[in-house]
């Protein structure tokens, strides 16, 4: 009689397979949200998009999940947002990662907010220039609990009262994932007065004095002074800092294309400001931040009045320093000039030439490319918000519930599926 397994001997596959198949049908945990994408299918944000976009805030939000975007309009958003946020001496990207909410929260939850409020932490908290808790916003409701209720987002503090807004309605949501909320206008956090106050014992750096006393600049420093740009770098400096890259007299001689220096200098003063403030990241970065920067495509001062996507630096490590590509010039830095935060100055072996105005075939449209959208150029006559207006909601909401029900119609399949798998693997366990 020939020796076979023993019947007990065999192992368990049933529990095993079930987990298996259990793994292949259940979804997979969320990734990174894309603000972007979920933000382009909404024409009326397309400003708030370009703030983002434009800014490092969008690709700081790489890899997180479970957030609330609160997204003012078009119509809401002041005619230019930077002068709004540095009037209360804030930073325009830090204005924006206040508007980010590291939690998700859908209109069910708004719905059913205590009376007392509920206390939500931002994006902004998490660069530790925060005081205390005040990177934290206050959701209150007026009705608590009420269908009718009208929510509002405020400083947590009454004691260093900030800009607050009202929220107008859902725009759209990944459920668990992304939600977001449109409010009535931009929320400036409080405590920015706080953090002026002590800064104001600290005068801000002189980028051309800077440059003067370091010599081989001149030319540099002759064309900040004359343009006016080097004024708009304190308001920034107040904020999350600069970082400027400043070609020697030696790369300003030398151009880069053919030509390229007489070019620059032939240009009408506003595209020659513009070219200067392609050569300005509105983030502080010390050289070693560069040197393992994570994302290499980064925005500039000449970004915030252009597009987003546009008038942006390539910055990577190469053969043991940092290169610089415009798409049309390859520099890199070649020295520190300055260092001390919130200000770094890098000296570079060439001036920064933007594909947009240099690069082939954009010559005649350079003009064009230069000057900033009617709807976010700075208007001296009235640099406040406009009044508050009401969203289209239908449309909107039909959009997010038309994804919801999307989703449980998915997550009904899968159930479907998940229960028949059962009834087949009962037998094997």
């Amino acid at each position: 009689m020939g020796r076979g397994v023993p019947p007990d001997s065999r192992p368990p596959l049933g529990p095993l397979v079930l987990l298996v198949l259990l793994a292949a049908v259940l979804p997979s945990p969320a990734a990174g949200v894309n603000v972007a994408a979920v933000l382009a299918a909404f024409p009326n944000f397309s400003d708030f998009l370009r703030l983002l976009t434009s800014s490092p805030v969008a690709g700081e939000l790489t890899g997180r999940s479970s957030l609330t975007l609160l997204a003012v309009p078009n119509a809401n958003l002041p005619r230019s947002p930077s002068a709004f946020a540095a009037a209360s001496g804030a930073d325009l990207a830090d204005v924006l990662r206040y508007h980010v909410l590291l939690e998700y929260l859908s209109p069910s939850d708004l719905a059913r907010l205590p009376a007392s409020g509920k206390l939500v932490t931002t994006l902004f908290q998490t660069t530790g220039r925060a005081p205390s808790d005040l990177g934290a916003v206050n959701l209150t409701s007026s009705a608590a609990g009420g269908h009718s209720s009208t929510v509002v987002v405020h400083s947590p503090a009454p004691s260093f009262p900030g800009s607050n807004a009202t929220v107008l309605g859902a725009v759209t949501r990944e459920p668990y994932n992304i939600s977001v909320l449109a409010v009535g206008g931009l929320i400036v956090p409080s405590g920015f007065d706080i953090a002026a106050s002590g800064s104001e014992s600290r005068p801000a750096v002189n980028i051309t004095r800077v440059l003067a006393d370091a010599r081989g600049f001149n030319v540099a420093a002759s064309m900040l002074e004359a343009s006016g740009v080097a004024d708009d770098f304190e308001a920034d400096e107040r904020g999350a800092g600069i970082t400027v890259f400043v070609p020697t007299d030696d790369a300003f001689a030398a151009g880069g294309l053919p030509d390229a220096a007489g070019r620059l200098q032939s240009l009408p003063a506003d595209r020659k400001a513009v070219v200067l403030r392609f050569h300005v990241l509105h983030s502080y970065y010390p050289l070693g931040s560069l040197e393992s920067i994570v994302n290499p495509v980064q925005p500039t001062l000449a970004t915030e009045c252009t597009e987003a996507g546009r008038f942006t630096l390539n910055i990577t490590r190469s053969n043991g320093s940092v290169a610089i590509d415009t798409g049309v010039v390859q520099a890199s830095i070649t020295r520190t000039v300055f260092d001390q935060n919130p200000v770094a100055v890098f000296a570079v072996s060439k001036v920064l030439l933007p594909k947009e105005m240099f690069g082939q075939g954009n010559t005649a449209s350079a003009a064009a490319a230069a000057a900033p959208p009617a709807a976010m150029a700075p208007d001296a006559s009235d640099d406040g918000p406009t009044p508050p207006t009401k969203l289209s909601s239908p449309p909107v909401w039909a959009t997010a519930r038309g994804a919801n029900w999307s989703c449980i119609g998915f997550v009904y399949l899968q159930l479907h599926l998940l229960l028949l798998l059962l009834l087949l693997l009962l037998p094997l366990v």
